[in-house]
C-alpha cells in the first residue's frame, strides 16, 4: 500500500507491504522506489518491505531544496519512527547505498544487516566529471521522458535533481568516509560491478576492508547498479540469502 508521511519539513511517499521482519529498500539517485519492482519481481517472503521515494524524488517533496546524504539518512530514520519501526535490514543502491553508510554510522543499532550496492565512501574524480555534465541542456528527449515517468511533481523537480548532481561534484564533506569513521556494527554485504564508470571497484574493496563484518561480491562485467535485467536473479538470490543469515 502507498502512504505519505510528514517528516523533517517534507512529505515522503513510501510503499509498505508484506509482513515479517522490516526490510528497507533505498533507490538510486534520479530513481524512485518503484524501481525495485524491476529487481524483486515477486513479493519478498518473510519481510515487511518499506520502499520510500527519497526527498525530491518520485512523489516525495523537498521544499527546502537541499539534498545531502546526511539529510536523507535523517529523513529515513524519521519515517521509520513515524511508522513505529525501530530496527531494519536494508538494501540500498548508489544514492541509497550512500544513505545507508550515514544511517549505519548515525544510529548503528538500528541497522541489523545491509546490502550496499554501488555506493562509495567519497566521490572520485571520474564521478565528479560525470556529475558536472548533468544539466537539462545536455539531456535528450528520451531522458526527459524517462525522468517524467519516475518523478511526478513537474519539470522543476527534475531540474532540481540534476542541480543536486552537479552540487555533488564539489562535495568534500557529506560523502567523506574513512576507515576511522566507518564504525558500522551491521552485517554488510558490499556489491559492486567491476566496470562501474562512476566508482572504481577499488573503492568497494576499501569499504570491505574498513567495515567490520563485511563481505564483498564483485560482479563480473557489472556496471553501476548491477541488479537489473539479467543480473536481477543472481542479485536477489545472493542478497536474500545474506540477509537471512
Amino acid at each position: 500500500m502507498s502512504h505519505r508521511a510528514d517528516v523533517n519539513g517534507l512529505q515522503l511517499f513510501y510503499r509498505d507491504s508484506g509482513s515479517g521482519n522490516p526490510l528497507l529498500l533505498l533507490h538510486g539517485f534520479t530513481g524512485c522506489g518503484d524501481d525495485w519492482q524491476h529487481v524483486f519481481a515477486q513479493p519478498i517472503e518473510g519481510y515487511r518491505v518499506i520502499t520510500p521515494d527519497l526527498r525530491g524524488h518520485g512523489r516525495s517533496t523537498n521544499p527546502g531544496g537541499t539534498f545531502t546524504f546526511k539529510e536523507v539518512a535523517r529523513d529515513i530514520f524519521a519515517l521509520l519512527d513515524a511508522i513505529g519501526v525501530d530496527r531494519v535490514k536494508a538494501i540500498g543502491v548508489s544514492a541509497g547505498a550512500n544513505t545507508l553508510l550515514h544511517m549505519a554510522t548515525q544510529q548503528p543499532s538500528r541497522i541489523e544487516a545491509m546490502v550496499h550496492v554501488s555506493g562509495t565512501p567519497r566521490f572520485p574524480e571520474q564521478a565528479r566529471a560525470i556529475m558536472k555534465t548533468m544539466t537539462e541542456k545536455t539531456r535528450s528527449p528520451a531522458e526527459w521522458a524517462e525522468m517524467r515517468g519516475r518523478h511526478h511533481l513537474g519539470d522543476d523537480q527534475i531540474r532540481a535533481l540534476w542541480r543536486h548532481a552537479r552540487e555533488f561534484a564539489d562535495d568534500r564533506d557529506d560523502m567523506n568516509f574513512t576507515a576511522d569513521t566507518l564504525a558500522i556494527t551491521a552485517r554488510t554485504l558490499i556489491v559492486h560491478g567491476d566496470r562501474d564508470p562512476l566508482y572504481p571497484v577499488a573503492l568497494a574493496v576499501e569499504l570491505y576492508r574498513s567495515i567490520p563484518n563485511a563481505a564483498l561480491w564483485v560482479v563480473p562485467n557489472g556496471g553501476h547498479g548491477p541488479l537489473f535485467g539479467e543480473q536481477a536473479a543472481p542479485f536477489v538470490s545472493m542478497a536474500t540469502a545474506f540477509l537471512a543469515k
